[in-house]
């Protein structure tokens, strides 16, 4: 029985080349030069694919049919299409076959099957709108203005940061400065240090010379509600180099473009500052020692003069207002402190109802909020063991006081359950009997 020959072998249209395969006696198809011609199939039938039925055997036309066959080359296949049709350069894939969504891939909007709805793949970013000048003012103003109340340049860095001040990030520095030029030496304190702490943060380096560039054209402006802002502008400027916030080129590059007054005048007084002896250790106290900077012992002195000054004239508005130019709102509960201690110490009925008049007066005026107040009692509070010990009758003294302030709703009532009472009982002497002393 003879094996079936495929189309390679000379099987065209049903008839065999009996002849050929007699000649080869059994063994592979060759070419001319003594290369096997690979068998692409065992069929012996002709598919639509095959050869032409009067095209002759050569190979050109069996490259030309290798090439263009989408079957596989390897002797073994099935003579199946290479990777079920899904193989090769701008093939379209398998049929039905789904592709899994990687991470970060969306949908083409062109496609057929984009769904809007899906928004899981979906990445929102807020967009904070850039902010004009005149919104700039209108933000930043009242973020500094409630920065001179609480001193917290944190809190003032998380505001600013909310917003999008763009190329104008530079306004910040000018509304500061020009804020604290109409203001006390404590506030441009403050201003300096806040410029110190916002730079890396908010604003470059840059943004505080151009910030200072802009300072200086407004400089004669300035000037008609704040006659020496030539000069406090120059020590504003001293205090940025000081604070590494500028360069000291920027003092010796604006000295050779200004030539006329005030800006000239300005610059000179920075040049001036830093050139001198031990410059930069006095440009650090170039607005004085002010406020919380001043040491405790001499804030404790003033508040002694204040108290002692208002026993004399009974004012309670002098002192209110002495009190204010402490510039030391964090400390005035050493002042409520000081003003009970002196009523229990002096023990008198008339010193007792000026100290509750004038704390109620602080009180409600709003020079001492309610926290001061209380962290005030509640050191005397503590303190009762070693007043005692000065004064026997300490205890009954803080109650009259207690009950003086309550009837003038100063005496805040969470205190209550704090108020202290004598430590222990003991035996005043052998001779009393066994009486017992409270």
């Amino acid at each position: 029985m003879s094996s079936p020959k495929n189309v390679m072998d000379g099987h065209f249209n049903g008839v065999e080349d009996a002849g050929l395969n007699q000649h080869h006696n059994g063994k592979n198809d060759s070419n001319g030069k003594g290369k096997p011609i690979p068998n692409h199939g065992t069929s012996s039938t002709t598919t639509s694919v095959d050869y032409h039925p009067h095209s002759p055997t050569t190979e050109a036309n069996m490259k030309k049919f290798m090439k263009n066959s989408r079957r596989s080359r390897s002797r073994f296949g099935r003579g199946l299409a290479k990777k079920g049709g899904a193989g090769g350069k701008g093939t379209w894939g398998k049929i039905c076959e789904v592709y899994p969504d990687g991470d970060g891939d969306f949908l083409d909007p062109n496609d057929p099957n984009y769904d809007s709805d899906n928004m899981e793949n979906c990445k929102i970013e807020a967009i904070t709108p850039v902010l004009d000048e005149d919104q700039i003012e209108q933000y930043v103003k009242p973020i500094v203005t409630e920065y001179y109340e609480h001193g917290n340049t944190e809190e003032v860095i998380d505001s600013l940061q909310e917003f999008n001040f763009g190329d104008h990030v530079y306004m910040i520095v000018v509304i500061a400065v020009s804020l604290a030029m109409e203001r006390k030496n404590a506030n441009r304190e403050m201003t300096s240090v806040l410029i110190s702490d916002l730079y890396g943060h908010v604003f470059r380096q840059s943004d505080i010379e151009h910030a200072f560039d802009v300072l200086l054209e407004m400089l004669p402006d300035l000037m008609l509600d704040t006659p020496s802002a030539d000069e406090l502008l120059g020590n504003f400027i001293a205090r940025a180099v000081a604070d590494d916030c500028i360069p000291p080129i920027y003092v010796k590059r604006n000295k050779e473009k200004y030539t006329e007054k005030p800006q000239k005048f300005s610059i000179e007084v920075a040049n001036d500052l830093l050139t001198s002896k031990h410059g930069l250790i006095n440009v650090d106290r170039i607005w004085g020692f002010t406020g919380g900077m001043r040491p405790v012992k001499y804030l404790v002195k003033q508040m002694h003069l204040i108290l002692e000054e208002y026993m004399v004239s009974n004012l309670a508005t002098d002192a209110g207002s002495n009190l204010n130019e402490l510039e030391v709102p964090h400390f005035h509960h050493e002042f409520v402190y000081e003003a009970i201690v002196k009523a229990i110490e002096d023990s008198k009925e008339t010193t007792i109802d000026k100290i509750c008049a004038l704390l109620k007066y602080l009180f409600d005026s709003g020079v001492i909020t309610i926290d001061q107040l209380k962290n005030g009692y509640l050191r005397v509070f503590e303190e009762m063991p070693d007043i005692v010990i000065d004064v026997p009758f300490a205890y009954e003294i803080l109650d009259q006081i207690k009950t003086k302030a309550e009837k003038l709703d100063s005496f805040p009532a969470e205190l209550e359950k704090e108020m202290p009472q004598r430590g222990r009982k003991r035996f005043v002497s052998e001779g009393d009997g066994g009486v017992i002393k409270a």
